[in-house]
């Protein structure tokens, strides 16, 4: 190995039952670097990261750390640790209700005597946080740190275990710009020490400010393995979404695709915010149009729509609806406004899974009639069949319970839910995530005739031609904030990734800047992707 070498992964498989996640990706880490491990949303991060820490088994290929004179393979997130390997994720995995010196030696106390020896703890707890200038006292409880400092401390306990790679998996999604900054002040301190960090975020800006080199993966497998210095944004963006190439047509034809200048605002808001996920911004979204929200995972989409519907109460701004003001306090409050919203975890906040299909169909609008006022069996009946017609939903029947039923039809089951309210504005966040080409023809065809009905409808998608082939409008997200909107001849791939940039390539309102590169980087996008197309053809044709 390499003597700056001290971590190589190489041709790492991992097949879950029908999902390739992982196929033949390498992947190195050399002392004293920060090295942001980069992709989408299924690109294979997670599962990359669990494999190298024991959470799933290693099918395929070999790990490898400096010191080992054989592979090793982590069985457990314990064998990692025993092998230098240490992992500080978004949600900090510590005790609360003990102190920080309790918390940094936790089951490694040091013992006098058979006890454990607390002034032993507080003295070196101290030299351990002032050594890694962590303002934090040995004796306080750790649930009165903040969120940054607490993971601070989960990273100063990984150190003192005496790592030689610390994995930082979207530790900065819940800090403040200054409390990222003390983060990364300790990464680059660490990094001084030799310590070897990769570091999974989704926020480009954070990337740039603190990485040495950037591994982009796309659909499990490896794209490559960069300089940042060398790797302009708009590249990066462009290898991380690459192109998707379908046989879908052209479905936008046939349908207006235009909204009149005069035409209604629905919803208006303006600096409308949520404290800790997305800035304040301001959207309108008129009658009979469709609007995209587009952006890197991370960027801020699905907080945006759900500051609005009231999921996440919005901390800032006013929301005006039809021209009057509306409080929207919780997702009640947005339906009997005449919103309806299919969230992105269809699974966690979608459906009910152990109820029938008819019930799904039909508990947004019983909550909206309340409970004096119950539907009778024979409305519910009706309007199961009505909507299981319409949209052509696959089921044994209307009692069939939904968890028995595909992806794209809980999917359908779902957004009957809400046009049985007949909403104004109706938020589809990634509709047609994880479902065939034709379920996903099917519900953009539905988005666009909606929109013909004069509904207007807010569309999620991280895939960029889908987006296209639906929306009128697109507005763009980076980092929690709103950077720009797109609407006529800017609704383009190379318009879109340009302003998701931004940085040196484009103005905060996604003007290009140097259109030679960023067509150089879809090109080679494209490329690389018909070219992995035809090997996959090729395998499947074996």
């Amino acid at each position: 190995m390499d003597a700056e070498v001290v971590l190589t992964m190489r041709d790492i498989d991992k097949t879950f039952p029908g999902v390739k996640a992982l196929s033949g990706v390498d992947f190195t880490l050399r002392k004293g670097e920060i090295h942001a491990l980069m992709g989408e949303n299924g690109a294979g991060k997670s599962t990359l990261i669990k494999v190298l820490t024991g959470v799933y088994e290693l099918e395929t290929g070999e790990i490898r750390m400096e010191g080992k004179d054989k592979p090793i393979i982590n069985h457990s997130p314990e064998d990692a640790q025993k092998n230098g390997i240490s992992t500080v994720y978004q949600e900090v995995n510590l005790c609360p209700n003990l102190t920080v010196g309790e918390n940094l030696y936790l089951g490694r106390e040091p013992r006098k005597g058979g006890f454990i020896d607390w002034k032993a703890v507080r003295k070196y707890s101290k030299g351990l946080l002032e050594g890694l200038e962590i303002e934090a006292d040995p004796d306080q409880l750790l649930e009165d740190c903040s969120i940054a400092v607490q993971q601070m401390i989960a990273i100063a306990r990984a150190v003192d275990q005496q790592c030689q790679v610390l994995i930082l998996d979207e530790p900065t999604s819940s800090l403040d710009d200054e409390e990222v900054e003390k983060l990364f002040t300790l990464m680059r301190k660490l990094r001084d020490k030799g310590v070897g960090i990769i570091f999974v975020t989704h926020f480009l800006e954070q990337v740039y400010a603190v990485c040495d080199r950037i591994t982009v993966l796309r659909n499990g497998q490896l794209v490559g393995e960069y300089k940042a210095s060398e790797l302009p944004r708009v590249q990066l963006v462009a290898k991380m979404m690459g192109k998707n190439f379908d046989d879908l047509a052209d479905i936008k034809s046939g349908h207006e695709g235009k909204v009149e200048s005069d035409a209604p605002a629905v919803i208006k808001a303006e600096g409308i915010g949520h404290h800790g996920t997305i800035h304040p911004f301001d959207l309108e979204i008129h009658k009979g149009e469709v609007i995209g929200l587009t952006g890197l995972l991370g960027s801020g989409r699905s907080e945006l729509v759900r500051s609005i519907y009231g999921a996440d109460k919005a901390d800032s701004g006013k929301l005006f609806i039809n021209g009057k003001e509306a409080k929207i306090n919780k997702p009640l409050d947005a339906m009997m406004l005449g919103m309806g919203y299919l969230p992105e975890d269809r699974k966690k906040e979608g459906i009910i899974d152990d109820l029938s299909v008819r019930e799904n169909i039909i508990i947004a609008m019983q909550a909206k009639k309340g409970m004096f006022h119950l539907m009778s069996r024979k409305e519910m009946e009706e309007a199961a069949d009505k909507f299981i017609d319409l949209l052509d939903i696959k089921c044994a029947s209307r009692e069939t319970p939904i968890k028995s039923l595909s992806g794209g039809n809980q999917q359908k089951v779902i957004i009957a839910r809400w046009l049985l309210t007949n909403p104004e504005y109706l938020i589809l966040d990634e509709p047609t995530r994880g479902i065939d080409i034709g379920t996903k023809t099917e519900i953009q065809k539905l988005v666009l005739d909606l929109a013909d009905q004069g509904k207007a409808v807010t569309f999620i998608s991280s895939e960029i031609e889908e987006m296209l082939r639906t929306c009128s409008r697109m507005a763009v997200l980076r980092d929690g904030y709103k950077v720009g909107e797109l609407s006529g001849d800017q609704l383009n791939q190379k318009d879109i990734m340009n302003t998701i940039a931004g940085g040196e390539n484009v103005d905060r309102g996604g003007a290009m800047k140097d259109e030679a590169e960023v067509s150089a980087a879809v090109d080679e996008t494209e490329k690389a992707t018909e070219s992995l197309a035809a090997e996959t053809n090729g395998e499947e044709e074996k």
